[in-house]
């Protein structure tokens, strides 16, 4: 029974340059489907293949890129994207970066949502978007469908970037406050699990404890420290082909480039300690008090 909770009800859809939500609205849930969300750049594919690794007992080279797509990306089209997706035969897990209201929400999926300080988000961003190569712009910008304007390249500078980013809510991308808030209000949902980047760096195998417990899968304790060590961002670096999306093409030096550092506090140095300030400040305007701390790696407060 399903009726003692709110479920989120879609309100709108998102359309840009990146995204297209309406493929929601023809995604044919299963009971145990599993959706991976964040912003942006916050652990989307570390988190992917842990669930991946959980899934497939530990084995080398779990094609995560493949099992897991983006469903709101508008390329591929939705029609050939759903088609493969109905297809798979094992448990399913597929990735996000809508808000809450603007994807189809069921109560019998589980959603497993990472959180990361805006201030690492742009800094990985950055290196996303400036080694990323022209087949890469053209994809987006250029495949029939785009609503909006297309995605710049970045600035050179990264600063500027983060101001212009910040400034703009996320700029060139989408909002970045509404998304983390999204999910924040919804955290006391009994299929929802908020995780943190910073806590996976801390303690990954507790983490995917807690993830395997959260998503009812058994781990065989033979296989576990395997499952760990294929989770490291060393394994992952060293096997990119298999989680950047196809194989890495988009980026200059490929999949390697994809996986890059996986740290946090690049921007310690870089920032001043207004546009500090200003980020602080707009955090706990945009996302109050609790939620501003959690999204700085203070941890989630107790419910």
């Amino acid at each position: 029974m399903h009726t003692q909770h709110a479920w989120p009800r879609k309100t709108r859809e998102m359309c840009n340059h990146h995204m297209d939500s309406t493929i929601w609205n023809d995604f044919r849930f299963r009971d145990n489907d599993i959706v991976i969300a964040t912003y942006a750049k916050s652990g989307t594919t570390w988190t992917q293949q842990i669930v991946g690794q959980l899934l497939n007992a530990g084995i080398e080279d779990v094609p995560v890129a493949e099992l897991s797509p983006w469903l709101d990306l508008r390329i591929p089209p939705k029609a050939e994207k759903l088609a493969l997706v109905e297809a798979q035969v094992q448990r399913r897990f597929v990735k996000t970066h809508l808000p809450v209201d603007a994807l189809v929400f069921s109560p019998s999926a589980k959603y497993l949502y990472i959180g990361r300080d805006g201030r690492d988000v742009v800094w990985s961003l950055f290196n996303h978007f400036s080694n990323a190569n022209d087949d890469f712009y053209a994809a987006l910008n250029d495949t029939p469908g785009r609503v909006g304007p297309p995605v710049p390249r970045p600035p050179e500078d990264v600063v500027q970037y983060f101001r212009e980013w910040l400034d703009g809510d996320g700029y060139p991308l989408w909002p970045f406050w509404e998304n983390i808030r999204s999910w924040w209000d919804v955290r006391d949902l009994p299929n929802v699990m908020l995780l943190h980047f910073a806590d996976l760096r801390a303690d990954l195998p507790g983490q995917i404890r807690l993830i395997a417990d959260f998503l009812e899968i058994d781990v065989d304790e033979e296989r576990f420290d395997m499952i760990v060590e294929h989770c490291s961002f060393d394994y992952m670096k060293k096997h990119a082909a298999n989680a950047a999306p196809l194989g890495g093409i988009f980026w200059r030096g490929g999949a390697q480039t994809f996986i890059h550092k996986g740290t946090n506090g690049r921007w310690r140095d870089a920032l001043s300690a207004e546009d500090n300030a200003r980020y602080t400040a707009l955090a706990n305007e945009k996302l109050g008090p609790d939620c501003a701390r959690w999204l700085a790696g203070a941890g989630v407060p107790a419910l």
